[in-house]
């Protein structure tokens, strides 16, 4: 008889819907318990077979005669095969001519299987009954109480074959020897008889075939006391086997009750056969009823992951209530009684060595008819027996217990809860005494309830990472509040500071030289840096426009300041100071930057100039994510300028420094984004990327700079045209600068050297100290004397910039060449390039 596995699940949905999953909610919810079989007739149903000609009624709905006789009459070679080889006390006799349709049996006037044309138990069974039983039992016990009446037996019984946890198959007791007659209860359960009978249903499940025990004393097989042979005179066992002739099961018929001629009655051939053909059909229909069950228990199992995932889900303050709620998910699905979760203490999990538990999770689920409900109880580790749990817990491996003593039996289960990355074992998980459906005797857990301790071990864990994660970020947030604090302590300046900074007079621009393109901050002393860049804001309007409280800019000027580190040779504060007044220098010459930019846009540049590198360490951003530095790991590209975005925005944040309060809250959003794209143009790869983009801008005429995206472009290459001002000044400061930058450079190649043992670049290598004047006009003709020339073709107010830089070449240039007289040929071919490049700039020009 073909399998009906690849459209059992399509039935289930119509005929019988797959049970909803059991609900265990905690605090007295209650759940309904699904019925085991609610009605399995559409197991040899017509609606199965697609030749069927009544496909489509609903099986086991009323249906008998007209449905049995149209399944047999499509499964031709079953019922040949079948009626064929039965005896004629249950057989039908039945005439099969030579066409392509055999003849279709007919029902039989008796209810007698051995003297009528068909077995009404078997028509039965395959037209639907098996939906009035309600267990597997049921099913069991009908067919031996058929079986054994039909063979005039005394007593029956039924085991079937079970795999236990560790896929060992066993035969498992699901009728007991039943007297069906005469034999008397108390003999049939006598232990020196069932003994014997287990004895033959092993026999004949190692065997694979029947056992007709026609004299039991006298059989060399079975060695019986008097006390058996005085009960048992024959015994006929066959095996119960699904429709790919494997055995599932072992029934067993005792005493044969009738003689014709008074002799000994025993078990016939024909007894044999009719038994046989009985325990085939119950064979099949069994195999089909184990589908269903493995079909309805990953359907549960899928609705308790879906649940539990769903707990996950959720948002909870608690993690013990967490655990909770996922351990009475599972509970009435395992029809457990008791769920506890074992914690160990932080001493176990950090030494490994002696184990013990701190804290335990236990539940109780109390069945109240086809209801259950989950309590948490409240229990000590001292309340609860925890040597399953440490064996568990020692040998990582998923524990089934079974244990009976006089005073009560226990069934149990234990399996480890792992963390997935360390795959240490971080809880353990126990169910117990699980509960018989069609009793309240205790049963042992099976493979499925493993599976699904299994799976709520695994989202145990993924609870027990997400608490600890979430613990862990919690710890992290309440540290860098802590850091920031300290930060914002060491980073602020003095309230005498700010007083002094705040109660001077501020000199004019003009005594400071903050509007000079040849601007010097080295000249300044100390304090009067300060004072210059708040002179720089006044000048622009930018406090009287944006209501900046004097006070606070004052002390945020002194605050970015300290910002800056002093043991950085050039990228300090004076390279800030600089920048912002190259950037104010352009600003003040120009009448039209002036009207390009807003008002917003122009107090983001003074801003971004004088933040850009704060906080610098005096390395680039290629050594940084070399060493795999936390910048590095933080922002992943342009470190450092995202780091100086960010720390610009904390002194913005920090208490008494805001300068930007008296802005609205869309003004504040625009001007932190103009800073921030204007301190990340700072990174020459970003200058690289785009001035090809703002050169071929230069070069149209009529530009309209009502466009965001070419403002924002205008604003990148002046935040780079500020920041490399230094290549602009008067000789002798250009020779401190470049001394300056040589030494941040050498010692960054220097650090190469040693951690990474490579060879620095040329403008990092000490060892080309002496090549220094020919990088320097490398560096003029590559990067700054494009930039300024473009500049100062569009705005011709700045081409002092473009003249500085012109000057300085020339300087650099003059040292090339008398460096390159000392040293012969190499300087020689290296003048001869750079003297071909400067000509090609002089006839572009």
């Amino acid at each position: 008889m073909p399998c009906l596995l690849s459209e059992t699940l399509g039935s289930m949905q119509r005929r019988s819907p797959t049970p909803e999953a059991d609900k265990a909610p905690i605090s007295g919810e209650v759940v309904s318990e699904s019925p085991m079989v609610q009605g399995t007739g559409w197991f040899f149903s017509p609606l199965w077979s697609p030749r069927s000609k009544t496909g489509g009624r609903n099986f086991g709905a009323g249906t008998r005669r007209n449905q049995v006789e149209a399944w047999l009459d499509d499964h031709s070679d079953f019922t040949r095969a079948y009626f064929s080889r039965r005896p004629s006390g249950c057989l039908c006799t039945l005439d099969f001519p030579h066409s392509p349709r055999p003849l279709a049996p007919t029902i039989p006037k008796t209810t007698a299987c051995g003297s009528g044309e068909g077995c009404l138990w078997m028509v039965g069974l395959l037209a639907g009954g098996l939906g009035q039983m309600s267990s597997l039992t049921e099913l069991c016990e009908g067919a031996v109480m058929h079986a054994g009446e039909l063979l005039e037996a005394e007593g029956a019984s039924v085991s079937l074959l079970k795999k236990d946890c560790a896929g060992r198959s066993n035969l498992e007791e699901v009728i007991a020897l039943t007297p069906l007659r005469s034999l008397s209860e108390s003999s049939l359960y006598s232990h020196a008889l069932l003994e014997l009978v287990k004895g033959i249903m092993r026999c004949v499940l190692a065997t694979g075939s029947p056992i007709n025990l026609r004299c039991g004393s006298e059989d060399p097989r079975f060695s019986l006391d008097n006390d058996q042979s005085s009960y048992i005179r024959t015994a006929l066992s066959v095996p119960i086997k699904n429709h790919r002739g494997e055995v599932v099961g072992v029934t067993v018929m005792i005493n044969k009750r009738n003689g014709c001629d008074g002799s000994l009655p025993v078990f016939t051939n024909t007894d044999e056969k009719v038994l046989s053909n009985h325990m085939d059909v119950l064979g099949m229909v069994l195999d089909n009823v184990q589908l269903y069950e493995s079909s309805r228990q990953e359907a549960k199992r899928s609705q308790a992951l879906i649940e539990m995932a769903q707990v996950l889900s959720r948002e909870h303050h608690s993690f013990e209530v967490l655990l909770s709620k996922m351990a009475a998910t599972i509970m009435p699905f395992t029809h457990a009684q008791y769920c506890t979760i074992f914690i160990p203490s932080e001493q176990t999990l950090a030494t490994k060595e002696k184990t013990s538990f701190s804290r335990v999770i236990h539940l109780e689920c109390e069945e109240l008819g086809s209801t259950c409900q989950v309590y948490r109880r409240e229990h000590d580790i001292s309340d609860i027996d925890p040597s399953f749990a440490f064996r568990t817990l020692t040998s990582m491996e998923t524990l089934n217990v079974s244990k009976s003593c006089e005073e009560s039996k226990r069934s149990l289960i234990c399996c480890p809860v792992r963390n997935e990355r360390s795959e240490d074992v971080i809880a353990v998980c126990q169910l117990m005494n699980k509960r018989s459906r069609d009793s309240n005797k205790i049963e042992a857990f099976n493979r499925y309830d493993e599976r699904l301790l299994e799976d709520l071990a695994l989202y145990c864990g993924l609870a027990l990472q997400y608490a600890q994660a979430v613990q862990i970020t919690e710890e992290r947030r309440a540290s860098i509040e802590v850091t920031q604090e300290v930060l914002a302590y060491h980073i602020t300046a003095a309230e005498q500071e700010v007083q002094a900074l705040q109660e001077v007079e501020i000199p004019s621009a003009e005594s400071l030289h903050v509007l000079d393109f040849n601007f010097s901050g080295f000249s300044l002393p100390e304090d009067l840096t300060t004072q210059a860049t708040i002179r720089m804001f006044l000048d622009l309007n930018l406090v009287q426009d944006f209501r900046i409280d004097y006070k606070s800019l004052c002390q945020w000027v002194l605050t970015v300041k300290r910002g800056y580190r002093n043991n950085v040779p050039y990228h300090n504060w004076n390279h800030a100071l600089s920048t912002a007044q190259s950037m104010f220098a352009m600003l003040m010459a120009t009448e039209q930057l002036q009207n390009i930019f807003t008002r917003l846009e122009i107090l983001a540049l003074m801003i971004a100039t004088l933040n850009h590198d704060v906080d610098h360490r005096g390395v680039n951003n290629s050594f940084i994510e070399r060493t795999h530095q936390p910048l590095a790991q933080l922002y992943g590209h342009s470190s450092l300028e995202n780091h100086h975005y960010n720390l610009c925005l904390f002194i913005l944040d920090n208490t008494g420094s805001q300068i930007l309060s008296g802005l609205t809250a869309e003004e504040h959003s625009s001007v932190l984004h103009v800073i921030k794209r204007a301190i990340l143009s700072t990174d020459l790869t970003v200058y690289m990327e785009r001035k090809k983009e703002f050169f071929c801008l230069a070069n149209k005429s009529g530009i309209s700079w009502k466009s965001e995206k070419q403002r924002d472009l205008l604003r990148s290459m002046l935040m780079t045209a500020s920041d490399l001002s230094a290549i602009t000044k008067p000789w002798p400061e250009q020779k401190k600068i470049a001394s300056l930058v040589t030494m941040e450079f050498f010692a960054q190649g220097d650090k190469e050297r040693e951690e990474f043992h490579i060879k620095p670049i040329d403008i990092m290598n000490r060892e080309n100290s002496t090549r220094l004047p020919y990088m320097q006009v490398e560096y003029i003709d590559e990067i700054c004397y494009p930039l300024y020339k473009t500049v100062s073709k569009m705005f011709p107010s700045c081409s002092p910039l473009l003249n500085g830089c012109k000057k300085n070449r020339e300087n650099w240039m003059h040292l090339a060449e008398e460096a390159g007289e000392n040293n012969g040929n190499s300087s020689s071919e290296t003048l001869d390039t750079l003297e071909k490049v400067q000509k090609e700039a002089e006839a572009e020009d």
